[in-house]
């Protein structure tokens, strides 16, 4: 035991000492993608723990539940939490932190008065002991993936307890972990409650040193899509015409390019029967990347491999124009609107899982009734991809060009129609996962307020 505490002290300390040396960069990337995405430029002193006016308050007691979402993924879906734990905890404040421009924009829409939302701070010492001060959180909650040794050591000392929440462990990740084990198994047998996506999540988040696991399914099952983009999307791909709309959702660096020879392939003359010359009019490409610093990049790509391509965010009004109606490519370079690029598609191409990548989230295509043809790399949601091909709702192929082939054969007049059926039955099956998360992250709550912590709860639980 004293060989294990002398390993995990010197494991804390290197980290230290490696952050400390990493700041400037640290700050030069955010002024860098600020150039881009301003946001990230915005409160910078917040990545530090500096919150202004607000200054720490050891004898207050407040009622902040945090939650942690640290991008636009994870935001969209601790959307559902958010409002399930309103339900279950009456007088919340939410204090809301994320990491990336998207994720701070998009959790702005889920605040209520009284609530704020800060940058969760750079993970030192220093940093992340002044966030927990600033606020003192009755309870925390951090989304999926993110264990932040300084954070969590921050929280337990100060009595805050932490709940990880949909959370997700695939297994290169915990092989990656077990290299790391002196630094992340002290984080992560700190948490007070783990709810995991997966049977298989919890296992390994087990040998992981958590020291209390429940399976609760996965919250982007309870993300419903906004009823106003969904009937957009449809109107646009009523506007496409007798023109399919194949998209490549949430695509990724290195995607593109293999993406659209394959597009060339399957589009020219001598396709095979399940490719372009099979169809009676030539399909549109609808690509979508998940980083929005790459758009520019993105049409770029486009332009060279010799489709024509109009961008959304330069059409005149808010459906597809004449220049847009006869280009061969659209670019979705719009944020925001993920379900109405699914609601246009007669079937979609899944980013992130044709290149190494772990796959991007499939279910909201599901909610959205879209078919999905995913590649061989979906590791980062194992479960949610084989029960949707179980479902008959998505297909798996081995490489890009069969996929590019199958959404062109699936974008056919008539064919998507049992899968898309399949979609929504699949994603209203799963649904509930918010709900069964809020009432437990409730416990831990009125757990702490029996206790008579110092983080004592001062609102009630139904």
């Amino acid at each position: 035991m004293a060989a294990q505490a002398w390993r995990r002290a010197l494991a804390r300390r290197a980290y230290a000492a490696l952050l400390g040396l990493a700041t400037p960069a640290y700050l030069g990337k955010l002024w860098l993608r600020g150039r881009a995405e301003p946001l990230y430029r915005h409160a910078i002193g917040e990545r530090f723990g500096r919150y202004g006016a607000l200054q720490p308050d050891r004898a207050a007691h407040q009622s902040w539940v945090w939650v942690h979402a640290v991008s636009l993924g994870e935001t969209r879906a601790a959307a559902a939490l958010i409002d399930a734990l309103r339900a279950a905890l009456p007088g919340l404040r939410l204090l809301l932190t994320c990491g990336t421009a998207t994720g701070r924009e998009a959790g702005a829409a889920l605040l209520r008065e009284g609530d704020r939302q800060v940058w969760l701070p750079y993970d030192t010492a220093g940093a992340t002991r002044r966030f927990v001060e600033a606020f003192r959180p009755a309870v925390g909650v951090l989304m999926e993936t993110e264990i932040w040794p300084n954070l969590l050591h921050a929280a337990r000392a100060n009595g805050v307890p932490v709940v990880l929440a949909n959370a997700r462990l695939s297994e290169k990740s915990a092989r990656k972990g077990e290299r790391l084990q002196a630094l992340l198994h002290p984080a992560v047998e700190s948490l007070a409650l783990v709810l995991a996506q997966t049977e298989a999540d919890a296992q390994r988040l087990r040998a992981s040193g958590a020291p209390r696991v429940e399976v609760c399914g996965n919250l982007k099952f309870d993300m419903a899509p906004d009823a106003a983009q969904l009937e957009r999307g449809r109107a646009w791909r009523a506007a496409s015409g007798a023109r399919p709309v194949v998209l490549a959702a949430s695509t990724r660096e290195g995607e593109e390019g293999p993406l659209l020879d394959a597009w060339r392939r399957a589009m020219s003359p001598h396709a095979d029967v399940d490719g372009a010359a099979a169809n009676t009019a030539r399909p549109r490409l609808l690509v979508v990347p998940r980083h929005p610093q790459r758009f520019d990049e993105v049409a770029v790509l486009v332009a060279q491999a010799g489709l024509s391509l109009t961008r959304r965010s330069r059409w005149n009004g808010d459906a597809p124009d004449a220049d847009a109606l006869a280009a061969d490519a659209w670019l979705g370079d719009s944020m925001g609107e993920m379900a109405a690029y699914y609601a246009a598609a007669d079937a979609a191409l899944l980013g992130g899982s044709y290149a190494p990548l772990g796959g991007q989230n499939l279910i909201e295509a599901a909610a959205c009734g879209t078919p999905v043809v995913m590649g061989p790399h979906t590791y980062n949601f194992a479960e949610a991809a084989d029960l949707s091909i179980a479902a008959g709702a998505a297909q798996r192929v081995a490489d890009i060009g069969e996929g590019v082939r199958a959404a062109v054969a699936l974008a056919r007049p008539g064919a998507n129609a049992a899968m898309a059926r399949h979609a929504l039955a699949f994603a209203a099956e799963h649904r509930g996962a918010a709900a069964r998360m809020a009432r437990r992250i409730a416990d831990v709550a009125a757990e702490v307020s029996r206790d008579g912590s110092e983080a004592t709860m001062t609102i009630t639980t139904r």
